[in-house]
Protein backbone atom coordinates (compact mmCIF):
# COMPACT_ATOMS: atom_id res chain seq x y z
CA UNK A 1 0.00 0.00 0.00
CA UNK A 2 1.56 3.29 -1.11
CA UNK A 3 0.95 6.09 1.43
CA UNK A 4 1.24 8.71 -1.28
CA UNK A 5 4.65 10.18 -0.48
CA UNK A 6 7.37 9.95 -3.07
CA UNK A 7 10.12 7.47 -2.42
CA UNK A 8 8.42 5.25 0.17
CA UNK A 9 6.44 2.04 -0.18
CA UNK A 10 5.58 1.05 3.38
CA UNK A 11 2.11 0.18 4.60
CA UNK A 12 0.51 2.88 6.71
CA UNK A 13 0.41 0.75 9.85
CA UNK A 14 4.05 -0.28 9.51
CA UNK A 15 5.16 3.26 8.74
CA UNK A 16 3.27 4.64 11.73
CA UNK A 17 5.22 2.29 14.00
CA UNK A 18 8.52 3.00 12.27
CA UNK A 19 7.94 6.76 12.36
CA UNK A 20 7.71 6.81 16.16
CA UNK A 21 11.17 5.29 16.41
CA UNK A 22 12.81 7.70 13.95
CA UNK A 23 14.11 11.21 14.48
CA UNK A 24 12.76 13.91 12.09
CA UNK A 25 16.05 13.75 10.19
CA UNK A 26 15.72 9.97 9.82
CA UNK A 27 12.08 10.33 8.76
CA UNK A 28 13.06 12.68 5.95
CA UNK A 29 15.83 10.34 4.82
CA UNK A 30 13.41 7.40 4.91
CA UNK A 31 11.01 9.38 2.76
CA UNK A 32 13.92 10.17 0.40
CA UNK A 33 12.78 13.74 0.60
CA UNK A 34 15.42 16.45 1.05
CA UNK A 35 14.17 19.73 2.58
CA UNK A 36 13.52 22.35 -0.07
CA UNK A 37 15.58 25.52 0.22
CA UNK A 38 13.19 27.51 -1.95
CA UNK A 39 10.43 26.85 0.58
CA UNK A 40 12.67 27.74 3.50
CA UNK A 41 12.17 24.33 5.10
CA UNK A 42 13.89 24.12 8.48
CA UNK A 43 11.90 21.67 10.59
CA UNK A 44 11.64 22.20 14.33
CA UNK A 45 12.83 18.91 15.82
CA UNK A 46 12.98 19.75 19.52
CA UNK A 47 9.83 18.34 21.10
CA UNK A 48 10.35 20.30 24.31
CA UNK A 49 10.23 23.53 22.30
CA UNK A 50 7.10 22.34 20.49
CA UNK A 51 5.42 21.88 23.88
CA UNK A 52 6.65 25.28 25.04
CA UNK A 53 5.09 26.93 22.00
CA UNK A 54 1.73 25.35 22.82
CA UNK A 55 2.10 26.62 26.39
CA UNK A 56 3.03 30.14 25.26
CA UNK A 57 -0.07 30.26 23.05
CA UNK A 58 -2.13 29.06 26.05
CA UNK A 59 -4.05 26.65 23.84
CA UNK A 60 -7.23 25.25 25.42
CA UNK A 61 -10.29 23.26 24.40
CA UNK A 62 -12.13 26.40 23.24
CA UNK A 63 -9.44 27.51 20.80
CA UNK A 64 -9.46 27.25 17.02
CA UNK A 65 -5.86 27.27 15.83
CA UNK A 66 -4.40 27.83 12.38
CA UNK A 67 -0.90 26.41 12.10
CA UNK A 68 1.28 27.75 9.30
CA UNK A 69 3.84 25.27 7.98
CA UNK A 70 2.88 21.99 9.63
CA UNK A 71 5.95 20.20 8.25
CA UNK A 72 6.29 16.71 9.77
CA UNK A 73 3.46 17.30 12.23
CA UNK A 74 5.38 17.38 15.51
CA UNK A 75 3.91 20.68 16.71
CA UNK A 76 0.63 19.88 14.96
CA UNK A 77 0.00 16.84 17.12
CA UNK A 78 0.56 18.82 20.33
CA UNK A 79 -1.83 21.53 19.15
CA UNK A 80 -4.51 18.97 18.29
CA UNK A 81 -4.30 17.45 21.77
CA UNK A 82 -5.12 20.78 23.39
CA UNK A 83 -7.32 22.75 20.96
CA UNK A 84 -10.92 22.57 19.87
CA UNK A 85 -9.94 22.53 16.20
CA UNK A 86 -6.64 22.80 14.32
CA UNK A 87 -6.35 23.86 10.69
CA UNK A 88 -2.84 22.87 9.60
CA UNK A 89 -1.53 24.60 6.47
CA UNK A 90 1.28 23.02 4.47
CA UNK A 91 2.22 24.30 1.02
CA UNK A 92 4.41 21.29 0.13
CA UNK A 93 2.36 18.60 -1.62
CA UNK A 94 4.49 15.70 -0.43
CA UNK A 95 4.50 16.81 3.19
CA UNK A 96 0.77 17.43 3.03
CA UNK A 97 0.27 13.86 1.86
CA UNK A 98 2.55 12.62 4.65
CA UNK A 99 0.56 14.57 7.24
CA UNK A 100 -2.78 13.24 6.02
CA UNK A 101 -1.55 9.66 6.09
CA UNK A 102 -0.01 9.94 9.55
CA UNK A 103 -2.37 12.32 11.31
CA UNK A 104 -5.50 12.21 9.18
CA UNK A 105 -7.39 10.12 11.74
CA UNK A 106 -7.34 12.94 14.33
CA UNK A 107 -10.92 14.18 14.44
CA UNK A 108 -10.22 17.83 15.25
CA UNK A 109 -7.34 18.22 12.77
CA UNK A 110 -7.88 19.55 9.24
CA UNK A 111 -4.84 19.37 6.95
CA UNK A 112 -4.87 21.70 3.95
CA UNK A 113 -2.39 22.10 1.12
CA UNK A 114 -2.37 25.89 1.13
CA UNK A 115 -0.04 28.84 0.71
CA UNK A 116 -0.49 30.83 3.92
CA UNK A 117 0.12 34.09 2.08
CA UNK A 118 -3.03 33.42 0.05
CA UNK A 119 -5.09 31.76 2.78
CA UNK A 120 -8.34 33.36 3.99
CA UNK A 121 -7.94 33.47 7.78
CA UNK A 122 -11.17 35.42 8.15
CA UNK A 123 -13.16 32.54 6.72
CA UNK A 124 -11.98 30.22 9.52
CA UNK A 125 -12.93 32.76 12.19
CA UNK A 126 -16.34 33.27 10.62
CA UNK A 127 -16.96 29.54 10.26
CA UNK A 128 -16.23 28.84 13.92
CA UNK A 129 -17.62 32.16 15.20
CA UNK A 130 -14.54 33.06 17.21
CA UNK A 131 -11.22 34.85 16.98
CA UNK A 132 -8.54 32.34 16.06
CA UNK A 133 -5.00 31.72 17.28
CA UNK A 134 -2.17 31.47 14.76
CA UNK A 135 0.93 29.37 15.45
CA UNK A 136 3.76 29.16 12.94
CA UNK A 137 7.33 28.23 12.20
CA UNK A 138 7.69 30.78 9.42
CA UNK A 139 10.17 30.41 6.56
CA UNK A 140 12.62 33.26 7.00
CA UNK A 141 12.13 34.66 3.51
CA UNK A 142 8.39 35.35 3.98
CA UNK A 143 8.27 36.19 7.69
CA UNK A 144 7.84 39.99 7.44
CA UNK A 145 5.39 39.62 4.57
CA UNK A 146 3.39 37.06 6.58
CA UNK A 147 3.30 39.27 9.68
CA UNK A 148 1.86 42.17 7.68
CA UNK A 149 -0.75 39.87 6.13
CA UNK A 150 -1.80 38.63 9.56
CA UNK A 151 -2.03 42.20 10.85
CA UNK A 152 -4.37 43.03 7.98
CA UNK A 153 -6.84 40.41 9.29
CA UNK A 154 -6.08 41.07 12.96
CA UNK A 155 -9.75 41.52 13.95
CA UNK A 156 -10.18 37.78 13.34
CA UNK A 157 -7.12 36.84 15.45
CA UNK A 158 -6.61 36.91 19.22
CA UNK A 159 -3.04 35.60 19.51
CA UNK A 160 -0.12 34.78 17.25
CA UNK A 161 2.91 32.78 18.33
CA UNK A 162 5.46 32.92 15.54
CA UNK A 163 8.88 31.34 15.10
CA UNK A 164 11.07 33.90 13.36
CA UNK A 165 14.67 34.53 12.50
CA UNK A 166 16.15 36.15 15.61
CA UNK A 167 17.03 39.28 13.65
CA UNK A 168 13.39 39.72 12.57
CA UNK A 169 12.15 39.01 16.10
CA UNK A 170 14.41 41.73 17.47
CA UNK A 171 12.95 44.17 14.94
CA UNK A 172 9.42 43.26 16.01
CA UNK A 173 10.03 44.01 19.71
CA UNK A 174 12.52 46.90 19.31
CA UNK A 175 11.88 50.12 21.22
CA UNK A 176 12.37 53.66 19.83
CA UNK A 177 16.02 54.63 19.69
CA UNK A 178 17.24 51.08 19.06
CA UNK A 179 18.97 50.25 15.79
CA UNK A 180 16.38 47.54 15.02
CA UNK A 181 13.42 49.90 15.44
CA UNK A 182 11.61 50.55 12.17
CA UNK A 183 8.49 49.95 10.11
CA UNK A 184 7.99 46.37 11.38
CA UNK A 185 8.36 47.47 15.02
CA UNK A 186 5.90 50.33 14.63
CA UNK A 187 3.14 48.39 12.92
CA UNK A 188 3.31 45.32 15.11
CA UNK A 189 3.34 47.42 18.27
CA UNK A 190 0.49 49.57 16.98
CA UNK A 191 -1.77 46.53 16.78
CA UNK A 192 -0.42 44.08 19.37
CA UNK A 193 1.42 43.55 22.63
CA UNK A 194 4.59 41.75 21.55
CA UNK A 195 7.10 39.81 23.59
CA UNK A 196 10.16 37.76 22.72
CA UNK A 197 9.62 34.45 24.53
CA UNK A 198 12.40 32.09 23.42
CA UNK A 199 15.69 32.16 21.56
CA UNK A 200 16.61 28.92 19.81
CA UNK A 201 20.00 27.78 18.48
CA UNK A 202 20.32 26.22 15.01
CA UNK A 203 20.52 22.70 16.49
CA UNK A 204 16.79 22.92 17.31
CA UNK A 205 16.08 22.50 13.59
CA UNK A 206 16.78 20.17 10.71
CA UNK A 207 18.46 21.18 8.53
CA UNK A 208 20.22 23.61 10.81
CA UNK A 209 19.89 27.25 9.72
CA UNK A 210 22.93 29.49 9.87
CA UNK A 211 21.32 31.87 12.37
CA UNK A 212 19.47 31.74 15.68
CA UNK A 213 15.69 31.75 15.77
CA UNK A 214 13.20 33.22 18.24
CA UNK A 215 9.60 32.74 19.30
CA UNK A 216 7.53 35.91 19.54
CA UNK A 217 4.07 36.18 21.04
CA UNK A 218 1.61 38.75 19.63
CA UNK A 219 -1.43 39.55 21.78
CA UNK A 220 -3.66 41.34 19.29
CA UNK A 221 -5.32 44.52 20.59
CA UNK A 222 -9.02 45.18 20.04
CA UNK A 223 -8.13 48.73 18.92
CA UNK A 224 -4.89 50.34 17.70
CA UNK A 225 -2.68 51.36 20.62
CA UNK A 226 -3.04 55.05 19.74
CA UNK A 227 -5.97 57.00 18.32
CA UNK A 228 -5.60 57.52 14.58
CA UNK A 229 -7.79 59.59 12.30
CA UNK A 230 -6.78 57.54 9.28
CA UNK A 231 -4.75 54.31 9.43
CA UNK A 232 -3.87 54.58 5.73
CA UNK A 233 -2.32 57.99 6.38
CA UNK A 234 -0.36 56.52 9.27
CA UNK A 235 1.08 53.85 6.98
CA UNK A 236 1.93 56.44 4.34
CA UNK A 237 3.76 58.72 6.78
CA UNK A 238 5.76 55.94 8.45
CA UNK A 239 6.78 54.28 5.20
CA UNK A 240 7.75 57.61 3.65
CA UNK A 241 9.99 58.40 6.60
CA UNK A 242 11.75 55.03 6.66
CA UNK A 243 12.21 54.90 2.90
CA UNK A 244 14.73 57.70 3.57
CA UNK A 245 16.04 56.30 6.85
CA UNK A 246 19.34 58.19 6.83
CA UNK A 247 17.63 61.56 6.56
CA UNK A 248 16.17 63.59 9.39
CA UNK A 249 12.43 63.24 9.81
CA UNK A 250 11.91 66.79 8.54
CA UNK A 251 13.78 66.10 5.31
CA UNK A 252 12.34 62.62 4.83
CA UNK A 253 8.72 63.78 4.96
CA UNK A 254 9.14 66.57 2.42
CA UNK A 255 8.09 64.12 -0.28
CA UNK A 256 4.56 64.09 1.16
CA UNK A 257 1.95 66.74 0.24
CA UNK A 258 1.62 69.30 3.04
CA UNK A 259 5.17 68.76 4.30
CA UNK A 260 7.10 71.17 2.06
CA UNK A 261 10.41 72.68 3.18
CA UNK A 262 8.74 76.02 3.90
CA UNK A 263 6.11 74.69 6.32
CA UNK A 264 8.15 71.98 8.04
CA UNK A 265 9.42 74.19 10.92
CA UNK A 266 5.91 75.40 11.77
CA UNK A 267 4.36 71.91 11.58
CA UNK A 268 6.97 70.31 13.82
CA UNK A 269 6.87 73.21 16.27
CA UNK A 270 3.10 72.74 16.57
CA UNK A 271 3.53 69.01 17.10
CA UNK A 272 6.41 69.53 19.57
CA UNK A 273 8.73 67.24 17.56
CA UNK A 274 12.26 68.25 16.57
CA UNK A 275 12.49 67.90 12.74
CA UNK A 276 16.21 67.17 13.08
CA UNK A 277 15.51 63.82 14.73
CA UNK A 278 15.60 60.59 12.75
CA UNK A 279 12.61 58.33 12.31
CA UNK A 280 13.94 55.53 14.51
CA UNK A 281 13.84 57.85 17.56
CA UNK A 282 10.14 58.71 17.37
CA UNK A 283 7.69 57.00 19.69
CA UNK A 284 4.43 55.48 18.51
CA UNK A 285 2.57 58.46 19.99
CA UNK A 286 4.75 60.91 18.03
CA UNK A 287 4.14 58.98 14.81
CA UNK A 288 0.44 59.25 15.61
CA UNK A 289 0.63 63.03 15.96
CA UNK A 290 2.41 63.32 12.62
CA UNK A 291 -0.09 61.02 10.95
CA UNK A 292 -3.11 62.83 12.37
CA UNK A 293 -1.69 66.17 11.20
CA UNK A 294 -1.16 64.76 7.72
CA UNK A 295 -4.69 63.35 7.72
CA UNK A 296 -6.07 66.75 8.74
CA UNK A 297 -4.21 68.46 5.92
CA UNK A 298 -5.52 65.96 3.36
CA UNK A 299 -9.11 66.57 4.47
CA UNK A 300 -8.74 70.35 4.40
CA UNK A 301 -6.97 70.48 1.03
Amino acid sequence: MDIGVEGIDLGFGIWSLVRKMLSPKQQLKKLKYPPRKRLGQNFLIDSSIQKRIVDIAQINEKDVVVEIGAGLGGLTSYLAKMAREVIALEVDRRLCSFLKDNYGDIDNLHILQEDALRFDFSQVAQEYQCRIKVVANLPYHISSQMIFKLLEVRRFISTMVLMLQKEVAERVVAAPGKKDYGVLSIFTQLYANVSLELILPPKSFYPQPKVDSAVVEFKVLSQPRIELKDENCFREVVKAAFSRRRKTIGNALQALPGFSREVIPGIFNELKIDPRRRGETLSLEEWGRLSNYFSREQVSS
